[in-house]
């Protein structure tokens, strides 16, 4: 059948690097994805930075289930060449870290234009990465997010089936909520076959992000069917965002009392994490 894999977002928790190994220690998770640490983007370290991180991550016991990139979250109109250096040192760090999982986006679009008119640029700037990726050995694992191309489970299908399943996802229920979407069962079942990891966050559709399984994203109903259906282990990684967080609603363009609200990061990550093993 499989088993859960549990992974999180430790910089949700502590903003150093030794706050989020000692966070996770005391959570029971041996796993972490890497977006932020000691102030700096995963995707800026140096190769140093990065070994140093790394021999503190052994020393804890964590290992790095998948790299929170911002690759591809840029606008088509950015310099492209620029970011693909920043992707070759994200790939780099990539195989420091040990992992093969990189976490990424579909671009911001080109202002005035659809994503009909954008998607060409979308596609062959995707594939440059992609390309590159395979070189290091690695996984693109394409997130749905707000506003990029890939917004929507539909939009997402045209990216993943585009490339012929060499693009994964990263399957984000709260934000198919928080963008319209419906996660479950629709999102789910266009997307099964090319999840490779799941990011859990709840939401609801007025426009806030709740605790797991407090909101509308079917997360339970998803991550049971999806481990029944494909009898595999299933990667999570805890992505909370339950603090009080104006940048949200700013985010989605609406205004919204979000019931669930918490003193301290550190109060809103313990929360998710007993929410998400609830579920599980």
């Amino acid at each position: 059948m499989g088993d859960w894999i549990l992974s999180a977002f430790a910089d949700e928790h502590s903003s150093d690097l030794v706050g989020q190994i000692a966070a996770l220690q005391s959570f029971g998770l041996s796993w972490i994805e890497l977006r932020f640490l000691n102030g700096k983007n995963i995707a800026d370290l140096t190769v140093l930075e990065a070994k140093q991180a790394k021999q503190m991550l052994e020393e804890g016991g964590i290992c790095v289930s998948a790299l929170g990139s911002p690759l591809g979250k840029i606008n088509l109109a950015d310099d492209f060449s620029a970011h693909m250096e920043k992707a070759r040192n994200v790939f780099e760090i990539a195989g420091i870290m040990e992992t093969d999982k990189i976490r990424m986006f579909s671009f911001y679009l080109h202002a005035g234009k659809g994503r009909a008119e954008c998607r060409a640029e979308v596609l062959d700037k995707l594939g440059a990465m992609l390309e590159l990726a395979e070189r290091f050995g690695l996984k693109l694992c394409h997130e749905n997010e707000a506003a990029i191309y890939g917004e929507t489970p539909e939009q997402c299908l045209d990216l993943l089936t585009a490339f012929g399943g060499k693009l994964r996802a990263v399957f984000d229920m709260g934000n198919f909520v928080l963008e319209g979407s419906k996660p479950w069962p629709d999102g789910y079942e266009q997307l099964k076959t090319y999840i490779e990891y799941f990011h859990i966050k709840d939401g609801l559709s007025a426009g806030a992000i709740v605790p797991a399984g407090c909101g509308e994203a079917c997360i339970g109903e998803i991550l049971h069917t999806y481990k029944e259906e494909f009898k595999r282990d299933v990667l999570l990684s805890i992505e909370p965002h339950l603090q009080t967080f104006d940048g949200l609603n700013k985010l989605v363009g609406k205004s919204f009392e979000n019931p669930y609200q918490f003193a301290t990061a550190q109060d809103a990550f313990a929360e998710a994490v007993k929410r998400t093993k609830a579920l599980l």
